[in-house]
């Protein structure tokens, strides 16, 4: 059965601004990131305002600003007050990336956007996942189901499959890493095949990485 499948970009388009999508799969919407520039663009917090009443549920795929920095404005000003989903990781360092970013501002500026309570509100919101965790929704989201699978990247980076009735799989996969690295394993995106969408982004497409050996060195070297 064929879905009502629309995807609103927010910001995260055509440049490097903050990542904010709103996906509609029938009639239940998910909020992909949350993201925030580093000056607090009143542009970025108003398109996302506008549908506030709309979402019923975020996805996060990492803890920095570019992804999830409007979450405590959106709670602790605009009223959100739908489920958030995270893995671990992200919900632990994207709480204390919060905290440091409302300090380092706090300290230096007149700063009122949000506040340590709203840290505090947005993140108890936050329904920790680990990878490979099916999550079924209910209510309005009866038939969808989520998946958090690894991205690379970072520790805790993911790219979210949501399944429509077991049949429509749409891919949401930002700021992936391909290859495994000392740290952490490399993303699972090739594993996916043939989704019904796929969403995801092509900055470092001409890119060319040098050996790991090569990056070893220059890292050692800097010390």
């Amino acid at each position: 059965m064929t879905s009502i499948i629309r995807l609103t970009p927010f910001s995260g388009v055509l440049d490097e601004s903050p990542l904010c999508y709103m996906l509609q799969v029938d009639e239940f919407r998910f909020l992909l990131d949350c993201g925030w520039d580093e000056h607090f663009s009143s542009q970025h917090m108003q398109n996302v305002q506008k549908h506030i009443g709309q979402i019923d549920a975020v996805l996060l795929t990492y803890p920095d600003n570019n992804h999830l920095g409007l979450l405590p404005y959106l709670v602790g000003k605009c009223g959100l007050a739908c489920p958030i989903y995270a893995t671990i990781p992200v919900y632990k360092m994207g709480q204390m990336f919060m905290y440091d970013l409302y300090q380092s501002r706090h300290n230096t500026e007149e700063f009122d956007l949000f506040t340590l309570d709203d840290v505090d509100a947005a993140f108890d919101k936050v329904i920790q996942v680990k990878y490979s965790q099916s999550i079924a929704l209910k209510g309005k989201g009866h038939g969808l189901v989520i998946t958090a699978l690894p991205a690379g990247h970072m520790v805790g980076g993911t790219i979210w499959k949501i399944v429509k009735d077991g049949e429509e799989e749409i891919i949401y996969a930002v700021d992936y890493n391909h290859k495994k690295e000392r740290h952490l394993n490399g993303c699972v995106l090739e594993t996916i095949s043939r989704p019904s969408l796929l969403i995801t982004d092509a900055y470092n497409a001409m890119y060319q990485q040098t050996k790991r050996r090569q990056r070893d060195e220059q890292l050692m070297s800097m010390y």
